[in-house]
């Protein structure tokens, strides 16, 4: 058979349906998709948008994205959702359509030997879970199962596969007859090396920690919702009602609709989260690796008095930056099955009663002086009104924590984010992804900054009309940043504000063919918001706002205490709320 029909088939076994392209030395291959049934190309207008795309639709689906380019500076246009797949865990697999071998520059001392050659494999090699260079037919079956395994199995993420033009067109290529990565040894010593199923003793003891806790919290990271846990997580919540919190990435693995769920922690999380994790005497961590935004720079002073249990899939990030009482190298979803098999009666009555104060007594809508917070509240308004089965895709920057403050989530939504490597141009390619992959509606929320980023492929949204609602938080800065050169750099606004500006968002949304707004007045805002999300045409709004109405607050700054967050509460308040 054709190669690339082998390709195509092999991504049908997967019930891979979609694959996101750019056309060039891929051609067989994306020929092969087409003439299919039960699979499609998707021809995005940038290679990142490809890969941001093919990232959201891993993410709603659980399978492993697909991404076909060309070489060259095709394949150099992967690298920054590549590296975004790889931190994040996401499942991808990249096929590179390259320059036959007799084009490469092998041993030879020189830059380069054929057009559009780059070694991408060996670029790769630290953002990816396997990146290899396929040279003969014999190695193609292999590499395939291997890389799509891979990406799926243990920690997931990113994996490339480099196919030479030379071998797509290959039509002697009996795939039956060659060596399967399952009867190999290779394959066999994954599966036992990673098979990490939890020990009794270990639950047992997690068992004796919760039943002995007086202020036991959760936190919810990643993990969960990649370990396709949600079920288990809530099934454990029904049972304790033990509060929660979250980092990032965890955010639409547990419902706002639950009673204790105390929101998102870290430097720029909610004053009640933050609270509530300084006041824990047990914190039992689930697939977060605990990051500096998540504990701030003065690490002692989170969870200081709690007893921590880390959960995680990756033996590697365990105890890496906070002291941590038991470690749990373990699958989330085995441990949260063998947890909810035991008995757990936690005495935590009084402490429910004192998160819930927190919880009202500082709400992340409102400043401490009870006046309208407006870049909350319009994540707060763009809550109210989301369908059961919305996507939101967010960009990154203060909108970003705005979001992962203030935006409500209920059971089926979903929440897609760039946690660990923070790429801006995520959200606009994310949203097609997500559509694409849901036949649902998709809500990107982004910046004018990162906006800008992968702006053309509004392209895509009007072509495939897609039901898209686009927001843009339109400060007409990297507000953020200014941010910082206010506190370190005597507010030097380069390349924040000066030499920084913004299109008109409207006008060039009408180019593309989709209806758009502007606003600006707070009572047109929330009008505009409610009307869009009525119906599932797309649209843009384009939300002109001051910097400082969208400034993210509260916010824990550099080296203070866990939960001391500017504005910064009178001491005698904030004592008070520390339990000890």
């Amino acid at each position: 058979m054709k190669v690339s029909d082998y390709v195509t088939e092999f991504l049908l076994e997967q019930k891979i349906d979609k694959v996101f392209s750019y056309i060039g030395k891929n051609a067989h291959i994306c020929d092969s998709i087409d003439k299919h049934e039960g699979i499609e190309n998707i021809f995005t207008i940038h290679e990142q948008g490809a890969g941001f795309a093919a990232g959201a639709y891993a993410r709603v689906t659980g399978k492993t994205g697909v991404v076909t380019v060309t070489s060259g500076p095709g394949a150099a246009n992967i690298i920054t959702s590549l590296a975004d797949a790889y931190f994040d865990s996401i499942p991808l697999l990249y096929i590179v359509g390259d320059v036959p071998p007799s084009e490469c520059k092998g041993s030879r001392s020189i830059r380069q030997f054929g057009f559009q050659e780059t070694d991408i494999v060996k670029i790769s090699k630290e953002i990816t879970k396997y990146s290899v260079h396929i040279l003969a037919l014999e190695d193609i079956r292999y590499a395939f199962e291997k890389a799509h395994f891979l990406s799926q199995h243990g920690r997931k993420g990113s994996v490339l596969i480099s196919l030479p033009e030379n071998l797509q067109f290959r039509t002697d290529f009996y795939p039956e007859n060659e060596k399967s990565f399952f009867d190999s040894l290779e394959y066999k010593q994954s599966i036992l090396k990673d098979n990490i199923l939890v020990k009794n003793n270990q639950i047992d003891a997690v068992v004796n920690l919760i039943n002995n806790a007086s202020r036991a919290v959760i936190l919810v990271g990643g993990g969960v919702r990649l370990s396709k846990s949600t079920d288990e997580l809530d099934t454990l919540l029904k049972k304790s009602n033990i509060p929660v919190v979250y980092s990032l990435m965890g955010k639409d693995s547990v419902s706002s609709q639950y009673l204790y769920n105390l929101g998102f922690i870290g430097n720029f999380g909610t004053r009640y989260a933050n609270f509530t994790v300084a006041n824990s005497d047990l914190l039992i961590v689930l697939g977060s690796r605990l990051d500096n935004l998540q504990t701030g720079r003065n690490i002692e002073t989170f969870a200081k008095n709690a007893k921590i249990v880390q959960v995680d899939i990756d033996k590697n990030e365990l105890g890496i930056r906070v002291d941590t009482d038991l470690l749990i190298h373990s699958d989330i979803k085995h441990f949260l099955e063998a947890l909810n098999k035991k008995s757990i009666t936690p005495n935590i009555d009084s402490w429910q009663k004192k998160v819930l104060e927190y919880k009202a007594n500082y709400p992340s809508e409102y400043a401490l002086d009870k006046s309208d917070r407006v870049g909350n509240q319009i994540m707060l308004r763009i809550s109210e009104h989301l369908t059961p089965d919305d996507v939101v895709c967010v960009d990154v920057g203060e909108h970003q924590m705005l979001v992962a403050q203030s935006l409500k989530i209920k059971e089926r939504q979903r929440v897609l984010f760039s946690g660990a490597f923070g790429a801006m141009g995520f959200a606009l390619p994310s949203a097609i992804g997500a559509a694409l992959a849901t036949a649902k509606r998709a809500i990107v929320i982004s910046g004018d900054g990162g906006f800008q980023m992968n702006i053309q492929e509004l392209e895509i949204i009007k072509r495939r009309n897609l039901p898209i609602k686009l927001f843009i938080i339109n400060n007409a800065s990297l507000h953020m940043v200014k941010l910082r050169q206010d506190a370190y750099l005597e507010g030097n606004l380069v390349g924040s504000q000066k030499d920084y500006s913004v299109p008109n968002f409207k006008k060039i949304a009408e180019a593309y063919g989709i209806k758009s707004y502007e606003v600006e007045k707070t009572e047109d805002i929330y009008k505009r918001i409610e009307e869009c999300l009525e119906n599932n045409k797309p649209e843009l709004i384009d939300i002109k706002i001051s910097a400082e109405m969208t400034t993210v607050e509260p916010r824990l700054d550099f080296n203070r205490p866990f939960a001391d967050m500017r504005p910064y509460l009178s001491r005698e308040c904030f004592k008070k709320e520390m339990l000890r």
